[in-house]
């Protein structure tokens, strides 16, 4: 017998992982050939997460820590960079709708002396890379104390909007004009910037904390006609602004995409048939009222990335089940499918023993490459591409991105 490709092993590895065999069909269909794939990296600015590296910096050391990251996911091959430009309810460009973040001067509303976004667009596109401007919806603040916002915010003036809620507050998706409101505010982005795609992440209401209840009772009462079910109303709110968004970045800058990155489970089994095979303890359609299946199969979005962040073998929830779930999700709508990885957890002591294995991330992408639906990656977040404390991330370039791609988008 010929020696086998490194290649063709690992592919044939994916593939009976995957429950088939190499020149099998996967769901019964043929499997296509595809066009390079996303490879992104999430780039976060709420608490100073990955960027700035801390507030009060000098505009030119922020830019030149900007550019770093984007040199890194350079170095590494990626052709994505997720960029959150509205971690709560502020804004990382001249916004008229919302005060300067932060994040950027420790002081919120001062002008930081440049525009963070539009440098990114401007620097990501010069190397070749896609900008994917984040955009948090309902988060206000990482505290409850509305006198700590700037006096010109809208939640300082307009009081009735906000909701405290497990030492956070948010913006109450229940009211039409908090929707209307925070689409405005994003979509002023899409108009000054020729960014890539629109990006969401996971947070829409709230995640559960226990013994406390997210009080929006008289918005409940006010518009909730017609719904017997709290959770239903909820979850049209969070439809109507996923469909509305999808319409007005459409009117706004046609060609531009829009992706959302939820929590990875939909519903496990057990609750819904239709669900994954999970025990997970959060679901996003009865917790974040997020209906990330109906969205996929309805084609409000264009592409999606479930944070599959746990190891294959993890019993709660399992990469290994996820990832063919999501797979069937998306077959056959014409959404892009993109994994969320925990590149973060990689070499942290308090994961469990699979993720002390540099070899972990790889295996996720040999893996995901059995199912024609997956189109890419995205790893959270960027301090960690760039660190790669246990060399997971360089495992990942050495097997998988062995040259630079255009994403086939």
């Amino acid at each position: 017998m010929g020696r086998m490709s490194r290649r063709a092993f690992t592919l044939g590895a994916a593939l009976t992982l995957a429950g088939v065999t190499a020149g099998d069909a996967v769901g019964g269909e043929p499997v296509p050939r595809r066009g390079p794939a996303l490879r992104g990296m999430w780039l976060a600015s709420v608490a100073n997460r990955d960027w700035p590296s801390k507030p009060g910096l000098t505009a030119a050391g922020q830019r030149a820590e900007l550019l770093a990251h984007l040199d890194t996911a350079v170095r590494r091959r990626l052709n994505a960079v997720v960029f959150q430009v509205r971690p709560a309810a502020d804004a990382l460009w001249p916004s008229p709708y919302e005060p300067w973040s932060e994040v950027l001067t420790g002081v919120q509303g001062q002008d930081p002396g440049w525009d963070p976004l539009g440098t990114a667009v401007k620097e990501a596109h010069r190397r070749g890379l896609e900008l994917h401007a984040w955009f948090n919806p309902y988060r206000v603040a990482n505290h409850t104390d509305p006198t700590r916002l700037v006096p010109t915010h809208p939640a300082r003036l307009h009081p009735d909007w906000i909701v405290p809620y497990g030492g956070k507050l948010y913006y109450n998706p229940g009211l039409p004009e908090v929707r209307r409101f925070v689409q405005d505010a994003m979509i002023d982005a899409v108009k000054k910037y020729a960014v890539d795609a629109v990006h969401f992440d996971d947070y829409f209401y709230p995640y559960p904390v226990p013994g406390q209840t997210f009080d929006d009772d008289a918005a409940f009462a006010a518009h909730g006609g017609g719904f017997d079910d709290r959770a239903a109303w909820r979850r049209d709110n969070i439809d109507r602004l996923v469909r509305e968004m999808r319409q007005r970045i459409r009117k706004a800058r046609p060609g531009v995409r829009f992706g959302i990155s939820p929590f990875a489970v939909w519903r496990n089994r057990a609750t819904d048939p239709a669900g994954s095979d999970t025990a997970a303890g959060v679901q996003t359609y009865d917790d974040l009222h997020a209906d990330t299946r109906t969205w996929v199969r309805e084609g409000w979005i264009d592409y999606v990335v479930p944070q599959v962040y746990w190891n294959i073998g993890f019993a709660a929830a399992d990469y290994a089940r996820l990832v063919p779930w999501w797979a069937d999700v998306v077959r056959g709508t014409g959404v892009r499918l993109y994994i969320g990885e925990a590149l973060y957890k990689a070499g942290d002591p308090a994961q469990p023993a699979a993720w002390q294995d540099p070899a972990e991330l790889s295996r996720h992408l040999t893996f995901a490459d059995a199912f024609p639906e997956v189109r890419g990656h995205v790893f959270f977040s960027a301090k960690e591409v760039g660190e790669d404390r246990t060399g997971a991330m360089a495992r990942v370039v050495a097997d998988h991105y062995t040259r630079r791609v255009t994403p086939d988008s």
